[in-house]
């Protein structure tokens, strides 16, 4: 039975020992990686984020983008 594919890896390709290697490693990276702290944001948006749905509102103006 061959070795699972590693996590991030696309299925069914075969993958060289080096690649095996590369995608280990992210993922121990990935693991020990710290999430950043970061402030709230101020004077933002309200509501579901803007641009993934392409348009600003802001004043009761919506602009596109």
């Amino acid at each position: 039975m061959p070795d699972p594919d590693p996590p991030g890896a696309a299925p069914g390709k075969a993958l060289t020992p080096e690649a095996r290697r590369a995608l280990a490693e992210a993922a121990e990276r990935r693991a020990a990686a710290t999430p950043a702290i970061l402030p709230p944001e101020q004077g933002g948006p309200t509501g579901p984020e803007p641009t993934r749905y392409g348009d600003w509102e802001k004043n009761g103006i919506a602009s596109d983008f």
